[in-house]
């Protein structure tokens, strides 16, 4: 396999595939897939994931929304970025450019897990002007304890580990990656499993992938909460085996206007669990710019 994912093969069958574009903006080649009419919707994945992570969640908001939703820089077909720009603050600006470049300026935004806070610090760097947001199974706390003080030098020290990249993409195989999705309290059905596995075998995605988590630094997010500056839907799944669900309910008390949403039975991929609850909670009919 080559070192980065190639487009005509590696994304012949990727979902929405109709919907793909690339985009330059940033300084980098985006893959970016939008769909659908209406005012714009933002949708930002997790660490590790890729567009796949929204595949059934997309078209349901189609009909109501202009639904954007990238690859992160140096995830699946979107290509790795400058120096500084895995940081939460890089990653930030980067999709604010791409926003700009795409000329959409949405009116509400969703992001899963790492997404919610690269949201967070959009909203209040003012890199964008949403209604509102939505987080699911935000990642908006640094990791305590003893795996807080390994996890960012481990990170680092992959992140710039050729060998241990090549490692670890070979023993990507579906047992394995059925078992680390497992382990995140969510049973995801077998096309995401193909998907996930085809982005843990491939060293391009899992050099973005260290990458980003080495350069991430939550201390400040708790900061970025208070100073949030628009309406926040915590969500929360009751099964998250990677992000607690308390979590949800301690960004509460920092946001100035936060409500909270628990998807009950799921865990940190609920959104791919059960689609079309996370999107009915996107979409909601008391938004503002619902079409029915």
């Amino acid at each position: 396999m080559a070192y980065y994912l190639d487009w005509k093969t590696d994304g012949a069958d990727w979902p929405n595939r109709e919907a793909s574009r690339f985009v330059e903006a940033a300084g980098m080649l985006w893959h970016v897939q939008v769909m659908g009419q209406g005012p714009a919707l933002l949708l930002i994945h997790g660490t590790g994931a890729s567009t796949h992570s929204w595949r059934d969640v997309m078209p349901k908001l189609a009909a109501n929304f202009t639904v954007i939703a990238p690859d992160l820089p140096g995830h699946a077909f979107t290509q790795p970025p400058g120096k500084g720009a895995l940081s939460l603050p890089g990653m930030a600006a980067a999709v604010a450019m791409l926003l700009k470049a795409l000329n959409l300026a949405p009116v509400r935004a969703a992001g899963h897990s790492a997404g919610a806070a690269i949201l967070v610090r959009m909203a209040v760097e003012r890199l964008f002007t949403p209604v509102d947001l939505i987080s699911f199974n935000g990642a908006f706390f640094p990791v305590s304890g003893v795996a807080g003080q390994f996890f960012s030098p481990l990170a680092k020290a992959f992140a710039g580990a050729s060998l241990i990249q090549k490692m670890f993409s070979r023993m990507a195989d579906r047992k394995a990656v059925e078992r680390l999705l497992r382990d995140t309290g969510s049973n995801i059905d077998a096309e995401g499993i193909t998907l996930y596995q085809r982005l843990f075998s491939n060293e391009g995605h899992l050099a973005g992938t260290l990458g980003m988590m080495a350069a991430w630094d939550l201390h400040w997010v708790p900061q970025d909460l208070r100073n949030l500056p628009l309406p926040i839907t915590l969500v929360a799944a009751s099964n998250d085996r990677t992000i607690s669900p308390a979590n949800a309910a301690q960004a509460a008390k920092l946001v100035p206007q936060a409500s909270l949403v628990e998807m009950k039975g799921l865990g940190h991929l609920a959104h791919e669990e059960d689609p079309t609850g996370a999107a009915a909670i996107i979409a909601e009919p008391g938004f503002p710019f619902f079409r029915p």
